[in-house]
């Protein structure tokens, strides 16, 4: 009865997985839904304005707090959720991917980061909201602020980058660093957003809920897909 039991657990957490996941979409949409909806009636302004200048000298906002060598390494680090780093690191993936052999698994990761972006530019649009203009910005921004299209992008396309390769590690602890570390990037970049006043705080949290949320849809689709045989698995070898 034991080792019956121990052979059906695996069974059964493959079962649930996707109801799990499916669970974890829906929360980050709910959490998307409810920031944009507060955003556009404007309750959360006292919130969004308390954090800006919370990291703000006091006697100058145009200051962000900490030294001097803080400003340039977050400067440094919100280019990594830039258009053209993300784009490169897409990139070079999907070669990977086509030298590989696995061109279906090159497509479906082509379709979800260009998707993610598509969505982020439409949301822009329609909420139109305004960058902040209570701090100065440290960096040169053009776009709408609502969401956060640093802490979206690097949400879709790390998480997704991150999952496909840790299904490619077998052992849990190769896992969870790889998945941990797409995540620890992801927070990373949108806070620097926050700290160098080019976003209102509400901005990247709802960035957060919506890409985690994509990137969690797209890695079900791909793992319904590898099973039907329409996308290659990671440990498939090499096709010739």
């Amino acid at each position: 009865m034991p080792r019956a039991a121990s052979a059906l657990r695996p069974r059964a957490l493959s079962e649930l997985a996707p109801l799990l996941t499916l669970f974890l979409v829906a929360a980050a949409l709910f959490g998307f839904v409810e920031i944009a909806e507060e955003v556009v009636e404007g309750h959360n302004h006292a919130f969004d304005e308390a954090i800006l200048t919370f990291l703000r000298n006091p006697a100058d906002l145009g200051d962000p707090v900490g030294p001097a060598w803080l400003e340039k390494a977050i400067r440094d680090l919100t280019a990594l959720g830039s258009v053209t780093v993300l784009t490169l690191l897409t990139v070079l993936v999907l070669g990977y991917l086509v030298i590989d052999g696995k061109r279906a698994a090159a497509l479906f990761v082509l379709v979800s980061v260009a998707g993610g972006a598509l969505l982020i530019d439409g949301i822009k649009l329609v909420i139109a909201r305004p960058r902040p203009d209570l701090v100065a910005h440290m960096v040169d921004v053009s776009t709408y602020s609502f969401p956060s299209g640093h802490a979206t992008a690097s949400a879709v396309v790390f998480l997704t980058l991150g999952v496909l390769l840790a299904r490619i590690g077998r052992r849990r602890r190769v896992k969870a660093y790889v998945i941990g570390t797409a995540i620890a990037l992801t927070l990373a970049i949108g806070a620097s957003r926050v700290y160098l006043g080019v976003h209102w705080p509400s901005d990247v949290l709802a960035g957060w809920c919506l890409g985690a949320a994509w990137a969690m849809l797209c890695w079900q689709i791909g793992l319904w897909l590898q099973r039907r045989g329409r996308i290659e698995r990671p440990d498939e070898p090499a096709a010739e």
